[in-house]
């Protein structure tokens, strides 16, 4: 039943709506929808995720609404609407440069593909919460007074801070095999405990996950792994054995033994979970991803020598491989793999960053993922042996080298080559290939000296 909201001192000051403050434009926005809605005569409620967030001070970035009107009394009180489900009751309307979600209150039929419900039926509000997932997300408010509208216990639920399945777990996770996921999703961002018949029913269906589609998967698991909580996140999907059905390679890292001389924090699993926590909160998905996989061919190279030392040879080449195979099951685009490849194929490269010569260092800095292999190498060394003098040694020749272009413009190019009377052909990328080699080592420096160049060691031999 409604009831008037005790957390009014503690509202995000960007939602507070009746207390005096100024209102967030994307709640003014939501605001004018809902006042539409309820001028026309019907029920428009505030759903959800905004309702949730704002009583936990997080700012809502959007804003879902709830109503009692029908998909097509939606589209008449907004024309030109977009009907992205409305044969599940759900129009998207456009407002103030904003997009929001307008569903129509309903219960859902039988889920026969673990996904949707086969029908729906458009019914009341308290219906309507009790076929979503988690109590904390079953909430409704009243735009316009504030009030929480709460039929299944999310309040009470936010305020101990517990994570629980509306109804039956087993029923919420047969439905719809996502929520097994979203339901550490929102653990592990909220920092609930997660209530234990909902986590045994997590457990219990697992297997459940193996029918979602790898992109829905993929998208849940970015906002696990992207979010400042994601070691506990990690840490939940492997117990809750749910991580056999996203990337099970990443099991096998537990148990798997490093050289104590490195690795003196333990296993390839606890050195990559204590790297997720030294990563900044506003990490990027590639760096996050390429921190997870960046000793993930550990296990099948793993190797005991004479003398008794732990061996991985060959486990950053490998592991570009796998990784390209696990993010291409995964739906990634080419261009996340690409990077994240990059990432775990040249991880190893810092150990030799201080013997390389110029020209190797600067085309090795110049790459377009160094910033943050640079980052990948800095947790991969605060989280075991501590060492950070390539690094340092790094940020002295970027200082160094700060005056000009890593790469400047090449002083030759294929047309100049011609014009000395060469024959285009395959042997044109080695020339221009040793004259950025002579270039960045500084012994040619203009164009009359790479013509030169050219001159004394490809023509006159």
């Amino acid at each position: 039943m409604p009831f008037r909201k005790d957390f009014e001192n503690n509202i995000c000051p960007r939602t507070r709506l009746c207390f005096g403050s100024e209102v967030h434009p994307v709640r003014k926005a939501a605001q004018h929808i809902a006042h539409r809605l309820k001028t026309a005569g019907y029920e428009a409620l505030f759903a959800g995720g905004c309702v949730r967030d704002a009583l936990l001070k997080v700012a809502p970035s959007d804003y879902d609404i709830a109503t009692s009107a029908t998909p097509e009394e939606i589209l008449k009180l907004f024309p030109g609407s977009d009907e992205v489900g409305a044969h599940f009751g759900v129009i998207l309307v456009r407002e103030s440069g904003h997009n929001f979600e307008i569903a129509t209150f309903r219960s859902d039929g039988t889920y026969l593909d673990g996904r949707r419900p086969e029908t729906v039926i458009f019914t009341d509000a308290e219906n309507d919460a009790r076929r979503r997932d988690f109590t904390i997300n079953g909430l409704f408010e009243d735009p316009f007074t504030g009030e929480i509208v709460d039929y299944v216990g999310g309040v009470n639920d936010l305020k101990a801070g517990i994570l629980r399945a509306i109804g039956t777990p087993h029923e919420r996770f047969t439905e719809d095999a996502l929520r097994l996921i979203r339901a550490v999703r929102f653990a592990s961002r909220t920092g609930f405990e997660i209530d234990p018949s909902t986590w045994s029913a997590v457990c219990k269906h697992a297997a459940l996950l193996g029918r979602v589609s790898p992109e829905r998967i993929r998208d849940e698991f970015d906002k696990i792994i992207t979010d400042r909580s994601r070691r506990r996140g990690l840490e939940l999907l492997v117990t809750g054995g749910l991580m056999q059905f996203i990337i099970p390679e990443f099991l096998k890292l537990k148990g798997c033994e490093q050289s104590p001389q490195f690795h003196p924090e333990g296993d390839v699993y606890v050195h990559t979970l204590l790297m997720t926590e030294l990563l900044d909160d506003c990490a990027s998905l590639e760096l996050v991803l390429s921190v997870l996989l960046h000793d993930i061919a550990k296990p099948p190279t793993f190797t005991v020598d004479e003398t008794g030392r732990i061996r991985n040879n060959g486990h950053d080449r490998i592991g570009a491989e796998m990784s390209a195979v696990i993010l291409r099951r995964l739906r990634y685009s080419n261009q996340v793999i690409e990077d994240v490849c990059s990432m775990v194929g040249n991880h190893m490269n810092f150990m030799n960053v201080q013997m390389m010569r110029p020209a190797k260092l600067k085309r090795f800095m110049a790459r377009t993922t160094y910033q943050e292999e640079l980052e990948l190498h800095r947790v991969d060394c605060t989280s075991s042996h501590g060492m950070l003098d390539n690094i340092e040694f790094l940020h002295s020749k970027s200082e160094e080298f700060a005056s000009e272009p890593l790469i400047p413009p090449p002083l030759l190019t294929g047309r100049d080559l011609i014009s000395l009377g060469l024959s285009p052909g395959p042997r044109f990328g080695d020339i221009l290939h040793h004259l950025q080699t002579e270039q960045l080592e500084g012994r040619i420096t203009d164009r009359s000296s790479a013509l030169a160049e050219v001159n004394r060691k490809f023509i006159s031999k």
